[in-house]
C-alpha cells in the first residue's frame, strides 16, 4: 500500500491545527489577553459594575475593601 503513510500525516497535521486552536482560546473560552496583561481585582470590579452585574452600593463597598 504505498499511501499507507498519508493518513498518519493528515492525523499529526490536524492534531497541530486543533492544539493550536484551543492554545488560542477556541473552545476552551480563554481570554486573548496574554499572562503579562492581567486584570487587576480593581479592573475586574469596574467591568462588574459596568455590566450592571453589582450595584452600586456593592461596588463602593467591595472598592472600599479592595483599598484596605
Amino acid at each position: 500500500m504505498p499511501w499507507g503513510w498519508i493518513f498518519p500525516l493528515i492525523f499529526l497535521v490536524l492534531m497541530v491545527v486543533f492544539m493550536v486552536f484551543m492554545m488560542r482560546g477556541g473552545m476552551c473560552g480563554g481570554s486573548h489577553k496574554t499572562s503579562g496583561s492581567a486584570e487587576t481585582p480593581r479592573e475586574t470590579l469596574d467591568r462588574r459594575y459596568a455590566r450592571g452585574e453589582i450595584t452600586r452600593e456593592e461596588y463602593q463597598q467591595m472598592r472600599k475593601d479592595l483599598e484596605g
